[in-house]
């Protein structure tokens, strides 16, 4: 297979190259993970070896493997390969590789593939650029990214592309991959009478967070710095917590991570699990999110699921975005906490969201009605004989009248969840309509005996 540089995985071996690279996979046999994309048997697999893959997105997050399955496809598809970079090229360059691409289709009998690294950082008007030489055929686009294509590419390239997600690398996976980078002697470490210690290993592949780069770089650098014992060098767990030196937290403040941790933080703490919405919590505070947004979640939580269930949970909310505003991070992680507790431990309701939510669906698909006349702010022309009734001029400050527009009379928007808060407003609720039923008996028995005659 020819590419731009000659074949893509000769240089593997080089031993200035990292040793993540050296270890690239070069068949889908060694590709570690992704099964559910290229297994045997897979469609993305029967197209590959059919030599007739489809221009596609491969997004997923760092380290999975996305640059290494486009090497693989173009490697086994006998496709010449063409980089381009997002950060880089323009226009003009994806032009150039369109002319090079039926050149060489008429020349050699031989398709080309585009590969777009990171394309997210195209803008607009470049992604535009590569539309009618995918939607032609003039080459095959594989475009890398880590962002979610459906926000980061432009509608029309996505709907002429195939998205293919991947996935975080389980420990399983990265452990398999540390482990044939130190015995494999070519391209691994092989040949250096490397001994990594159990849970020196295991601290690797759990703590790169699926990135298999970070893994194996940590691997190499630990390797490399190690002191040589009877021949051997030594890793310790010691050694490969310092080469990683943390744990890779896997967040995006503006991508999936962002939206996928705070769902998980939300429907936690609406589940009423306290320690998996403080998990969370700790994820964004560790990642370094907003604070402000964390508070604002809890804010919307408090009167969305709490409600009427709990109405102190609205006002502890609003006292921890205040202090998050008043005294900042590190002190703020308290009071989000405390109001994160005692959202995930109150009992839940949506009855307040439920009830506007029913309003104003109505008042969208039938329009606004006018307010009633006894109900307007102050006398009118056209004004009829309705009066208002003070409610405090009556036996329990009450009075049986309609305060919805006429025609929709009856309509119940608020109804109480079963919680002992909303019971007791259930309960109350009942004992007014039953008033307003025995005065509607009062005033229609008064009507009859008013109409009988004398």
């Amino acid at each position: 297979m020819n590419s731009a540089s000659g074949n893509l995985f000769d240089d593997n071996s080089g031993h200035g190259m990292p040793l993540a690279a050296r270890m690239r996979p070069r068949t889908l046999e060694e590709l570690v993970g992704q099964q559910h994309l290229v297994g045997p048997g897979s469609l993305l697999r029967r197209a590959i070896e059919s030599d007739r893959p489809p221009s596609m997105l491969l997004c997923g997050p760092a380290g999975c493997g996305k640059s290494t399955l486009a090497l693989i496809i173009a490697a086994l598809t006998h496709q010449h390969f063409e980089p381009l970079s997002a950060v880089t090229s323009g226009v003009a360059d994806i032009r150039a590789a369109a002319a090079a691409a039926r050149e060489r289709r008429q020349l050699h009998d031989q398709g080309t593939i585009v590969f777009v690294d990171e394309i997210h950082r195209l803008n607009k008007g470049q992604q535009d650029a590569l539309l009618p030489f995918v939607e032609s055929g003039v080459f095959t686009l594989i475009g890398a990214t880590t962002e979610n294509p459906f926000f980061s590419v432009v509608p029309p390239l996505r709907s002429r592309c195939r998205i293919y997600s991947l996935q975080p690398l389980s420990s399983e996976d990265i452990r398999e991959l540390l482990v044939r980078a130190l015995h494999d002697p070519e391209r691994g470490m092989g040949r250096m009478a490397v001994e990594v210690a159990d849970d020196a290993l295991e601290h690797l592949a759990q703590g790169c967070g699926g990135d298999a780069r970070a893994a194996l770089g940590a691997l190499e650098l630990a390797a490399m710095t190690a002191e040589e014992v009877d021949g051997k060098r030594h890793v310790s767990l010691a050694a490969a917590a310092e080469a990683l030196q943390q744990p890779v937290l896997k967040y995006d403040r503006a991508g999936d991570e962002h939206y996928d941790t705070i769902s998980a933080f939300i429907k936690s703490m609406r589940g009423s699990d306290p320690d998996a919405a403080i998990y969370w919590l700790a994820k964004m505070l560790e990642a370094g999110e907003d604070p402000r947004f964390i508070a604002r979640r809890i804010v919307i939580q408090a009167a969305e699921d709490v409600g009427l269930a709990d109405p102190t949970a609205l006002r502890v909310a609003i006292a921890a975005a205040d202090a998050v505003e008043y005294v900042g991070l590190p002190e703020a992680q308290i009071p989000l906490a405390m109001a994160t507790i005692h959202l995930a431990t109150a009992p839940k309701s949506n009855s307040a969201y439920l009830a506007i939510a029913r309003a104003r669906a109505d008042v969208a698909r039938e329009g606004a009605a006018r307010v009633p006349e006894a109900l307007r702010s102050g006398p009118r022309p056209d004004s009829g004989d309705a009066e208002y009734e003070y409610p405090h001029d009556h036996p329990g400050g009450w009075v049986q009248q309609d305060y919805l527009p006429p025609g929709i009379s009856g309509r119940q928007y608020y109804i109480p969840k079963d919680n002992a808060r909303e019971r007791r407003i259930a309960e109350y609720l009942a004992s007014l309509r039953e008033r307003g039923a025995a005065s509607q008996t009062t005033r229609d028995e008064q009507s009859e005996n008013t109409d009988e005659p004398a």
